[in-house]
């Protein structure tokens, strides 16, 4: 089983990027999905998350990112993204993509984890 997470890189504040985490060894359609983020020196903070699909689609954000941020999944291509729209530089942080059967709060119930992908946000 392996989660690969990609699609982080250096953007101005104000900018856009979309991460993917794909997956291999499992079907992601049948876990829920969440995307944590850890800045250097802080705790890892959980970013967004989506239920398990043909549930009832279910996607929570924190309030850091609520309005700004999207998840979505793409079951044919077992992968789910990140949408990060008028980003800042608080949003600096390895983001990573983890499964669960449900989007518990608590991230020791997450059971795979991706490897991060760096996203910096800097003029």
């Amino acid at each position: 089983v392996q989660l690969q997470a990609s699609g982080g890189g250096s953007v101005q504040p104000g900018g856009s990027l979309r991460v993917s985490c794909a997956a291999s060894g499992l079907s992601l359609d049948l876990y829920a999905i969440a995307w944590f983020r850890q800045a250097p020196g802080k705790e890892r903070e959980k970013v967004s998350c989506i239920s398990i699909s043909g549930s009832d689609g279910t996607t929570s954000y924190a309030d850091s990112v609520k309005g700004r941020f999207t998840i979505s999944r793409d079951n044919a291509k077992n992968t789910v993204y990140l949408q990060m729209n008028s980003l800042k530089p608080e949003d600096t942080a390895v983001y990573y993509c983890a499964t669960s059967n449900a989007c518990y709060s608590d991230s020791d119930l997450f059971a795979f984890w991706g490897q991060g992908t760096l996203v910096t946000v800097s003029s």
